[in-house]
């Protein structure tokens, strides 16, 4: 869990900064920038169950979320495209399977099969499996981008949780559960999605 004592101070600094949480006007204005509805709702439609019967359209939009996402490093970006289309049909069905068990079937089996097939090309990063979940489900799941992740574990004293570069399902589940607890000990305009809390948090940091 999240220091409780510096977790509230940043409750109350932010919301003093910003009254209504995400629904001020400067925070909507940065939402609007990221295209998160947008996003959302692309994912949504396009990682259902019945969408991954179709694996060069699956595969392309994955290659299209990543792309489009303003949280992914311009870097992996390229590198996930061209990665993506270099996979011969039973690797692409593979990546499309473990994507598919991530949002609607054994979680911890995708996740793993995801970094299993992306490490063979160095691409095992947080931002590249957790960006798409992260869309899909936005109040569920986490996007672990490396930098606030580690500034999130430093300065609010989480105990037994060390952040290490490759992912890994221990590490992904046990932050995620954080985030959910923190969650609910807020008001909840600051958490319209993971993701925007994610970012009070991140605001909530000594520069």
């Amino acid at each position: 869990m999240l220091n409780l004592k510096k977790l509230k101070l940043a409750e109350v600094e932010f919301l003093q900064r910003f009254p209504g949480g995400f629904s001020h006007p400067d925070m909507q204005a940065i939402g609007k920038k990221h295209n998160v509805t947008k996003m959302v709702t692309f994912a949504q439609e396009s990682f259902t169950k019945k969408a991954s019967k179709d694996i060069d359209s699956y595969a392309e939009n994955m290659i299209k979320v990543v792309s489009r996402s303003s949280m992914v490093s311009m870097f992996e970006k390229p590198k996930f495209r061209d990665f993506v289309q270099r996979l011969d049909p039973s690797e692409k069905a593979f990546l499309v399977k473990s994507l598919n068990q991530v949002l609607h079937g054994k979680q911890q089996a995708g996740f793993e099969a995801m970094i299993e097939l992306l490490d063979t090309e160095k691409l095992a990063k947080w931002s590249l499996i957790s960006i798409i979940p992260a869309y899909y489900a936005p109040t569920t799941e986490v996007f672990v981008k490396p930098t606030t992740t580690k500034n999130v574990i430093n300065h609010f004293d989480v105990k037994d949780l060390i952040y290490k570069p490759r992912p890994s399902w221990d590490f992904y589940q046990r932050y995620r559960a954080i985030i959910s607890a923190a969650k609910d000990e807020v008001n909840s305009s600051l958490s319209p999605s993971n993701a925007a809390f994610s970012g009070f948090l991140m605001m909530a940091m000594p520069k």
